[in-house]
């Protein structure tokens, strides 16, 4: 428990930063939405007769003139990205900033075993996950509430849903960076995610890569696919709760063999 509190009161200032800030942005970008409205429907028919480029948008599923279309294709990507870079960052940091700052020899010094401590420290990315999209739905729901508009909120909650497991995915993955590297690999966490979006893009694009699908997290929490009531990629699902498991239990088994540097 000491742990727990320690790593959330160091990760309170950079959790408040960030989803109000990823908060607010989807909000003023929800709020700008009704004096768009009227300019919308001419750019939704410019995106839907972009060939190839439609469907990686989700253009050919949606109308970006309508409130929900507009959320699925531009709050989708913002607070997706967003969202990701954060879990990145904290999942990346979370055990290499130990070795670091040169901490690790204080940490474990205490009468704690390793799988307690990475217990404690994987429970705080959790609850600051929780706390993260929390802050952030509710100024977007707050700003969709404010407009007062035709909006299916189902949708909204399944899409937070599926974004939630994808952060769980980036996290698992940059927490298991984080427990074989001896430094904050922050360029490498926010790069695997911007690989795995433009994964997305083009699997959507090309069909002979269309596998590609399985491998990416942003293909399960797509904002077309939910808004329009496409049918839950289960597979993905699956995997998606399939690797984070096998990247936290390697994480796990590997911090216990690893010689930790004072």
């Amino acid at each position: 428990m000491i742990i727990l509190k320690h790593e959330l009161k160091e990760m309170t200032k950079g959790l408040l930063i960030w989803s109000i800030s990823v908060g607010l942005i989807c909000a003023g970008c929800i709020l700008l939405y009704k004096n768009l409205e009227s300019q919308l429907s001419k750019t939704a028919q410019l995106y839907a007769n972009m060939g190839d480029m439609t469907k990686a948008l989700g253009m050919d599923k949606i109308s970006l003139a309508t409130l929900n279309g507009y959320f699925a294709t531009e709050i989708v990507l913002m607070f997706g990205l967003g969202s990701t870079m954060f879990a990145s960052m904290i999942g990346t940091s979370s055990l290499a900033k130990e070795e670091e700052g040169h901490t690790s020899e204080f940490l474990y010094s205490l009468p704690f075993s390793r799988w307690s401590i990475l217990g404690w420290k994987l429970l705080s990315i959790l609850l600051v996950l929780v706390f993260f999209n929390v802050l952030s739905m509710g100024l977007e729901a707050l700003a969709i509430w404010w407009i007062d508009l035709d909006f299916s909120w189902k949708s909204f909650l399944t899409y937070h849903g599926l974004a939630f497991i994808m952060q769980i995915e980036i996290v698992s993955l940059t927490f298991l960076i984080s427990a074989i590297s001896r430094k904050k690999q922050l360029g490498l966490s926010i790069g695997l995610v911007l690989v795995m979006y433009v994964m997305d893009l083009m699997c959507r694009i090309i069909p002979d890569i269309k596998n590609l699908k399985y491998w990416t997290p942003f293909y399960l929490a797509n904002g077309s696919d939910i808004f329009s009531h496409s049918k839950l990629a289960e597979t993905t699902l699956w995997l998606t709760l399939l690797i984070s498991f096998l990247a936290l239990l390697i994480s796990f088994i590997y911090y216990q063999k690893k010689d930790l540097s004072a």
